[in-house]
Parts: C-alpha cells; structure tokens; sequence
C-alpha cells in the first residue's frame, strides 16, 4: 500500500487533501516514519493504527499539524525505540533516457565511508564518483529510489550539484527518483528544483538507535 501511495504522488496523484490520516505497515523492518502531503498525513508502522490516532489526539494543536509536532514524535520514537535526525523536504522527479551529463566512476569499495552510510539507509546501494562530486542511489522507503550526493566546498558554484542531481534520472530507467532536502540547506533545495525535481511534501523517517 506504500508503495502505491509513493507510485501515485510521484505521478502527481495525491491522497485525498481533506485532513485525514493514513497508517499504513512498513515494507520492511527499517524503514518508518511520518509523511506529510497537502492536508493529508501518512503514517508508516508496524504499531496498530488505533495507538497512532490515540498518540495524535493526545497533541494539542491543530489537527492538521499534529503527525509532525515534536510531541507526536516523540511518542513514536519513545514507543518504537527510534529516532530520526530532521524533517525533510520530499522531492521526486521522472527518470531521463540516455547516460547522464558527466562522467562518472563507480565506487565499489563497500567500506568507503560515503558507501557505509548510504547502506544504512537503503538497499541496492550504488554510488559514483566525479571529480569534486559524490552520487549515492538506492532504495529507501517503499522500495523508492532515492539520490543523494555531496560537493567538494573549493568546487561549489559551478553547476556540479545540479548535474549530480540530474545524473541521477539517468541512473534510474523507467522509474522516478526521490529526493530528501532539509529545508534550511536551502542551497540543496535550489540545486535539486534545478535539476527538475518538485517538491511534493514533508518526512520524519524514523530510525533505529545505534
């Protein structure tokens, strides 16, 4: 059901925006959390739904904010044994035909620090390399592919970013690729809208502790 949600946001067809709530199962053990669409929250857990809408009521403030209030939150890290590090601007963009606008080397090396931490949250991991420029993709939440990538301070300035980003829709035939920005890094916001990516909602992914 996850997944069919994610299929449809990606293709511009929302949950309904009339205030409701939506919990749905996890797809796998690791991966939980909170996802906020225009008047419409979807809440990924394996908890019963009836614990999530008794923990939502307990929150005073508006109904319509209340999934991504720090007290909703925190009861669901204190009820799961989680944590998570932000709430994350969503952005999702089509794939692209054709190889992407840079050359590219494969890192392979498991152990390479950027490689480590993009295992910890996703599956399928595969990250490239360009001259003052890291690319991580993998599959995250619902089995989505997500993108990620990283730019040298001394190379900033230049369009390095926008065409990581952009290399990404290459790397992925025949699906959409997603994308978390904090929204304070608003240098990352602007880089990923560049490279055509829209913004199509909020998340608090939920983690295990170390």
């Amino acid at each position: 059901m996850l997944r069919d949600i994610l299929d449809a946001v990606a293709k511009g067809v929302f949950p309904a925006p009339d205030g409701t709530l939506t919990v749905v199962p996890q797809t796998n053990e690791r991966d939980a959390g909170v996802l906020a669409f225009t008047a419409h929250t979807v809440v990924v857990t394996d908890e019963p739904a009836a614990w999530v809408r008794e923990a939502l009521a307990a929150v005073d403030c508006d109904p319509f904010s209340a999934p991504m209030n720090a007290r909703f939150l925190v009861a669901f890290m204190e009820r799961t044994g989680r944590t998570h590090e932000t709430i994350d601007l969503v952005t999702v963009a089509p794939a692209l035909a054709g190889p992407p606008p840079l050359a590219l080397r494969e890192i392979r090396d498991r152990e390479h620090p950027r490689v480590a931490r993009a295992l910890s949250h996703r599956d399928e991991v595969r990250v490239w390399e360009t001259d003052g420029g890291v690319l991580a993709l993998g599959r995250g939440l619902g089995g989505r592919w997500e993108a990620s990538l990283e730019v040298d301070e001394s190379v900033r300035h230049h369009g390095l970013g926008r065409q990581l980003a952009v290399a990404a829709r290459h790397l992925v035939p025949d699906e959409h690729v997603w994308a978390q920005q904090s929204p304070g890094n608003a240098r990352s916001v602007r880089v990923f809208q560049a490279a055509g990516y829209r913004a199509v909602g909020s998340e608090a992914l939920m983690q295990h502790l170390s």
